[in-house]
């Protein structure tokens, strides 16, 4: 099996065929009180951690959907390297310009995190595509 796939799986939660899920406090799964969920992805470790971060997070995108469109940046060609060096830049204007983006208002790091996220889900995207056709 290819060791992307293998790595997409255990990250993205999705179990593979096969792999058995437990109780952490080693119940059976019928016994009351039962929640097979050892070992799944802990999503509140990081939507319950981070508020301020991924506010901010919120307002750029907020702000990317109303300059251009909702979404519209699932269908940039070459996303993912345009996403990436939009994330670089923004990185070093931080050094540059200070904390917030001359042209937007909005906070660099907020802009180097969005675009950061953007690529990682145009990467994850194409991932999953290879993964299913190899599969055929």
């Amino acid at each position: 099996m290819d060791s992307r796939k293998l790595e997409l799986d255990k990250w993205s939660g999705v179990r593979l065929p096969g792999s058995a899920e437990s109780d952490p406090s080693g119940k059976s799964q019928h016994e009351a009180g039962a929640k097979l969920d050892e070992g799944k992805n802990r999503l509140g470790l990081v939507l319950l951690n981070f508020p301020r971060a991924l506010n901010e997070v919120g307002v750029v995108g907020t702000y990317g959907a109303e300059k251009y469109t909702d979404n519209g940046w699932l269908t940039v060609d070459n996303g993912e390297a345009r996403y990436t060096d939009a994330m670089f830049r923004h990185l070093l204007a931080a050094k540059i310009e200070g904390d917030i983006d001359a042209d937007t208002g909005l906070l660099h790091k907020a802009q180097v995190a969005w675009n950061a996220l953007a690529a990682l889900e145009l990467y994850l995207i194409d991932l999953e595509k290879d993964t299913k056709e190899a599969m055929r």
